[in-house]
């Protein structure tokens, strides 16, 4: 089980009552923090900070602003921070120098953005996670869901137009790469 780490940041209080209700139950670990700079975080961390702090601006940050607050709304609102932070870890994906976001279907490189089509997206995922150059077939099948050995030029065309978007872009002509075994990111 993945441990989670929920730092109060300058809430003594919260961090008593938290700390006594649920740590041994949830997989959760508890931190009470005062300063800022003793925070220490890696952007692995699976880490929530709880802050009435607007000031603090960090990612994996809930800010808690009006007290008395129900304990139930208190993990409601812990849940939905940790949900959206695992969503939106797991749905960007490192490529070379580009960074691909499934949410968004939006493939970057520094301060550009190139948004895709799902198909394009696709693609290129299908394509990165492949460990060999894959043949027009094999995406055919994969990506197109394709079964049957059709005489069709899609794949190129997809590549082609995908070839040219980047290029327009990003001006990277070799992004995507051909070759007698098949194509390759």
């Amino acid at each position: 089980m993945n441990l989670k780490t929920i730092i109060i940041y300058q809430n003594k209080t919260l961090f008593n009552i938290l700390k006594e209700l649920y740590s041994d139950r949830f997989f959760i670990d508890f931190k009470d923090k005062e300063n800022f700079d003793d925070l220490n975080l890696k952007k692995n961390d699976n880490y929530l900070i709880i802050t009435s702090d607007n000031k603090l601006s960090v990612e994996n940050e809930l800010h808690i602003k009006e007290f008395p607050i129900k304990i139930k709304k208190i993990f409601d609102l812990i849940n939905i921070s940790f949900l959206k932070n695992s969503y939106k870890v797991k749905s960007k994906i490192k490529i070379g120098s580009y960074t691909l976001n499934l949410n968004s279907k939006e493939l970057s490189s520094k301060e550009k953005k190139l948004f895709l089509t799902e198909r394009e997206s696709n693609l290129i995922l299908f394509l990165e996670q492949a460990a060999v150059p894959v043949k027009i077939n094999k995406l055919q099948k994969e990506v197109w869901g394709h079964t049957s050995e059709l005489e069709t030029h899609t794949v190129e065309t997809h590549i082609y137009r995908l070839r040219k978007k980047i290029k327009d872009v990003f001006n990277d002509d070799l992004f995507i790469k051909s070759s007698k075994k098949g194509y390759t990111i």
